[in-house]
């Protein structure tokens, strides 16, 4: 039985995750979760599956809880209790679906420990993809793609030589506004944008998916996790979801991973892997009822995020952290309604045009530019 900590379980993928876990309860023991301000299903979630710890963001929740369980149940706050959520000394494995780079010390502290890491968090490589991947390496600890796109490529590449890849190839659903051009874009509302054609996701990372900044996020994390140049990784748009991305060989095959659009494919294979588990209950792909599969070259003018994010990640070192933390900055203010759909790219380009890059950023340096990008984006308004 494999032991798993969640950090993120009231999200989107931790609830996920934690419908997996329902799935295979002779397979897996949650043993510590992270909860964030959601306390009700904090609560719902300590006397389903009994963990051993449990972190909320703030104290005076976890005093509140402290009271209610029992005392085998550990309650902590803050960063400190993410941490512990993510080294907790009984798990096996680190499930990261945690929003935000709020991930990323939590993370270097369960490679530091050992763990095997599930990563759903994408700002954890975006903003310190180098400190990231170097610590793994150092640790022997396994990074283990969970977003769908990386899975992808993660699965079409078991038994194959890395040298003999020519091309990896990210698909992207287009998202929300997919079929609205520039000027139709202009006076969008939250409501409007938060409604994905494919998808059952989180608010901001729906955001992402409309702006198509979630996609160039996924470029970044792909070029840490597979060691890839940012000149090898396309993104090819495909409304349907089914391919979830290709790798093109030099020898000119095309391998890809197929599915329908469900979120518990990828996560489920991150906990089993190697190996693999059924899923009985689940919508098996039935490609003569689709019918078609849609292809269409992404337009990087059409989609500004996406350009912002290829040139980031070229220009390297902290712009990335820039990158990522103006975009969340941005996406907040715009599901508060402060500023408009385009007014998310306006802030990032705002961003990154006015930071100064510093090559190899230490992690005190990558959250000093953190927060100071974010405040410097809320002023802007």
């Amino acid at each position: 039985m494999k032991k798993i900590s969640l950090m993120g379980a009231t999200g989107s993928i931790g609830t996920q995750t934690l419908e997996v876990i329902r799935e295979h309860p002779e397979e897996f023991k949650l043993t510590a979760f992270s909860a964030g301000k959601n306390i009700d299903e904090a609560r719902k979630m300590i006397a389903e599956f009994n963990p051993l710890l449990v972190s909320v963001q703030l104290k005076e929740d976890a005093d509140k809880l402290r009271n209610e369980v029992s005392a085998g149940v550990k309650i902590l706050s803050g960063e400190e209790g993410l941490v512990q959520v993510a080294c907790h000394q009984d798990s096996d494995i680190l499930v990261n679906a945690v929003l935000g780079s709020v991930g990323l010390y939590p993370t270097l502290q369960a490679i530091e420990a050992g763990k095997t890491i599930a990563i759903a968090n994408k700002e954890t490589l975006v903003t310190a993809g180098h400190i990231v991947m170097e610590a793994a390496k150092e640790k022997g600890v396994a990074l283990l793609p969970v977003d769908s796109e990386h899975s992808a490529i993660f699965q079409a590449l078991q038994g194959e030589k890395e040298k003999n890849i020519d091309k990896l190839i990210i698909t992207a659903s287009g998202g929300s506004f997919r079929d609205r051009s520039r000027e139709d874009l202009v006076g969008v509302t939250v409501k409007e944008a938060l409604n994905h054609p494919n998808w059952s996701m989180g608010a901001k990372i729906t955001i992402d998916s409309a702006s198509m900044m979630n996609k160039g996020l996924e470029v970044i994390e792909a070029h840490w996790l597979f060691d890839m140049p940012y000149d090898k990784i396309d993104v090819l748009q495909h409304r349907e979801s089914i391919i979830h991305s290709m790798i093109q060989f030099h020898d000119t095959s095309v391998m890809a991973q197929l599915g329908t659009p469900d979120m518990r494919v990828p996560i489920q294979y991150a906990l089993t892997y190697p190996d693999r588990l059924e899923r009985n209950e689940a919508k098996r792909l039935d490609l003569a009822e689709i019918g078609k599969l849609h292809f269409e070259k992404m337009d990087f003018e059409r989609f500004r995020c996406l350009k912002f994010a290829y040139e980031a990640g070229r220009t390297g070192g902290s712009m990335t952290t820039v990158l990522n933390a103006a975009n969340e900055a941005a996406v907040s203010l715009f599901l508060e309604e402060k500023i408009s759909f385009l007014g998310i790219e306006d802030l990032i380009e705002r961003a990154l045009d006015e930071h100064e890059v510093i090559q190899n950023p230490d992690l005190e340096t990558i959250r000093e530019i953190d927060g100071q990008t974010r405040s410097a984006v809320s002023r802007w308004i």
